[in-house]
């Protein structure tokens, strides 16, 4: 079968959530001799792809996303092994602190952008619910996280995601973590006006920005906010 024939069924096994099946195509990549990271980039990770644009749309929900998620691990478990360690760097993935801000106790949209950036390959350390502001500082430094994302759904808390960054600003360290802001009470404006580095609608769009953010590597804070579109 041709390399891009494998991509493909890799692709496949990911959007079908089949880990026993995303494990074995990833044995047969490595058995052709094709770059493992490649194969990341161009079979597991467009079937994240697909599978999060189906999400988007109310085409799949929570259980394909998890199912999805398993097999994206299994896969990874076989060619991560055979990625060189100076390469490894390249494979999307980092540390997220995650978390509903101080005063709201609201959790579904925040637990979807949690799997959705566990289902991308990102470690997410995901702090619940009314969690302090400087909480998310600490849990950060803590755990070497990269991403601060917070969410709120009421218009009285979102107030505390900008006490997040200014908390940053104020303790040396806005140029340490990149911010993003999602939930109801977020907006676009709404993170340009308190300096987030970035603003997702949707649990699509966080994970879609995560990965730009960590993938670009401009430092924050970033001059304009990111925004999927």
């Amino acid at each position: 079968m041709s390399k891009e024939g494998l991509f493909d069924k890799l692709a496949k096994a990911i959007i079908d959530g089949d880990e026993k099946a995303a494990s074995e195509i990833s044995q047969e990549i490595l058995t052709a001799g094709i770059d493992p990271l490649e194969a990341i980039s161009q079979g597991a990770i467009k079937g994240l792809d697909i599978v999060g644009e189906r999400f988007n749309r109310l085409e799949a929900f929570l259980p394909e996303l998890v199912l999805a998620g398993d097999a994206m691990t299994a896969c990874m478990a076989v060619l991560t092994p055979h990625i060189s360690a100076e390469k490894r760097g390249d494979v999307v993935g980092g540390r997220v602190v995650l978390g509903t801000v101080a005063g709201d106790i609201h959790d579904i949209g925040k637990s979807m952008v949690g799997t959705m950036l566990t289902v991308r390959g990102f470690e997410v350390y995901d702090l619940g619910i009314d969690v302090p502001v400087k909480k998310f500082i600490e849990k950060a430094e803590e755990v070497g996280a990269k991403v601060i994302a917070m969410s709120a759904l009421l218009t009285l808390t979102a107030f505390y995601q900008e006490e997040v960054i200014k908390y940053l600003t104020d303790a040396g360290l806005r140029n340490k973590y990149y911010t993003i802001v999602g939930g109801a009470a977020a907006s676009e404006e709404w993170a340009t006006q308190i300096g987030a580095d970035g603003y997702g609608k949707t649990a699509v769009d966080a994970g879609l920005l995560v990965k730009r953010l960590l993938t670009e590597r401009v430092p924050p804070p970033l001059p304009q906010t990111l925004v999927i579109k």
